[in-house]
């Protein structure tokens, strides 16, 4: 594993490169951002943030939500893929969040993930943009980037990948690592062309090295 000398360096770089370290997803109450997250499976932050502006003017508030016909929620977000599960899922959440959380969304992992549609994933990040938490955002970015680096083990369940973060990356810079996992992912170490000549974390990265040689 990374020694600590080398994981706080690749902190420190990411954030002199990302000092704002904001989610890409758009919203303005905390349910949306929990809608949203689940939209954004299988799909890009850049196609949610186009569809959502008007699927929250149609349903402006939880409860309209709540008393939607999944299907007319399925025709705002069919652009996102998978729009039926997702439609069902947000209907469902919504009407789970009224009953059992008197309309807030909840601040655990256990309450978070027993709502439909919600993952680990979409836990952690709700754990740190809303609440301020822990958060350990396990997406493709963050699982494809920290293999190379070393962080994990090269390890694509994201479980498992969760878990040897919690043992490399401090508590209090996981939400925003994770966030900036993301833009070093789109900007830099891309999924099939990474541009390690001109990384700015090679010096702490495996596969950069290995590259190199």
């Amino acid at each position: 594993m990374k020694s600590k000398a080398a994981v706080k360096r690749i902190i420190t770089t990411l954030k002199d490169i990302y000092p704002d370290a904001l989610c890409s997803l758009q919203y303005e109450k905390d349910y949306e951002l929990l809608f949203a997250v689940r939209l954004s499976a299988q799909c890009t932050d850049e196609r949610v943030n186009k569809v959502t502006p008007a699927l929250y003017a149609r349903f402006p508030t939880l409860e309209s939500f709540a008393e939607a016909d999944p299907k007319e929620v399925g025709e705002y977000i069919h652009s996102c893929g998978f729009y039926n599960g997702k439609a069902r899922d947000i209907v469902a959440c919504a009407r789970q969040l009224i009953e059992k959380h008197g309309g807030r969304v909840p601040g655990t992992m256990e309450e978070l993930t027993a709502l439909p549609g919600v993952g680990r994933k979409t836990a952690n990040l709700i754990l740190g943009d809303i609440f301020g938490q822990e958060g350990y955002v396990c997406d493709t970015h963050c699982i494809r980037i920290t293999g190379r680096l070393g962080i994990t083990d090269g390890s694509k369940d994201p479980l498992q990948v969760e878990r040897q973060l919690r043992q490399s990356i401090p508590p209090k810079e996981s939400n925003n690592f994770c966030h900036r996992m993301v833009l070093f992912g789109r900007d830099t170490c891309t999924a099939r062309s990474p541009k390690c000549g001109s990384c700015l974390l090679r010096r702490d990265c495996d596969t950069g090295k290995a590259a190199a040689k």
